[in-house]
């Protein structure tokens, strides 16, 4: 199979299927998100869920979350992995996109991650979803199944998104980046990937070739 034709019917079926599908952090504005993915780092999102309401009750904006020193935030987000840092990373952050952006979190990758905590990733996470730009975030799960699949053979998290980037359809790239993270949080997991449920076996390279012993043993006998 061609790589444009993968391309294809990995689109067209996600399209059908998850055509909304949307990150599972809670949030309800650009600076919630912020804080959240920043708390996500190397973290679930089922554990930063857990967290986030009395944090954001009580740093409700930026300006809040900038009077505060970090070991206050500290006690919010003690259970979150690295919670020193990210609590220092979090002040830090509302410091800057209140005095530099303005209160306004900016939707330029560049500037995203002047932003303490906010690397390539993040930035593209919130370019993404916030403004719907054509960013491509590219987390382990992401990373996993597009090489599972055959969208790329890329061995960086860079040189996936560049992949990513290059050959989906400007239009899809910001939802297909949740279809990846959910085929993989759900469905293709990292250690026992479920390929009995999974509906696109039919372009995925780990699953052809997963079979291709049994395929050819069944033929010569």
């Amino acid at each position: 199979m061609l790589k444009k034709e993968r391309y294809q019917q990995f689109v067209a079926h996600f399209s059908a299927k998850q055509p909304d599908a949307e990150t599972e952090l809670h949030y309800n504005n650009p600076f919630q998100l912020l804080v959240a993915v920043i708390l996500s780092a190397q973290c679930t999102d089922k554990r930063i869920n857990q967290i986030t309401p009395a944090l954001f009750q009580r740093f409700q904006n930026a300006k809040a979350l900038a009077e505060v020193t970090p070991d206050i935030v500290f006690d919010y987000i003690r259970s979150v992995s690295y919670p020193n840092n990210k609590a220092k990373h979090l002040v830090g952050m509302a410091n800057m996109l209140l005095h530099e952006f303005k209160n306004e979190v900016p939707s330029d990758i560049d500037q995203l991650q002047k932003m303490p905590g906010v690397g390539r990733k993040t930035a593209n996470v919130i370019a993404s979803v916030i403004y719907n730009a054509p960013a491509m975030a590219v987390d382990t799960h992401v990373f996993r199944v597009a090489n599972r699949i055959g969208l790329t053979t890329g061995k960086t998290p860079l040189a996936v998104e560049k992949d990513l980037v290059k050959y989906l359809p400007q239009e899809t790239i910001h939802v297909a980046h949740h279809w990846l993270i959910l085929h993989g949080r759900y469905v293709c997991v990292a250690r026992s990937p479920k390929c009995s449920i999974c509906e696109i076996t039919a372009i995925c390279k780990y699953y052809e070739k997963l079979n291709r012993p049994a395929k050819i043993l069944s033929e010569v006998l």
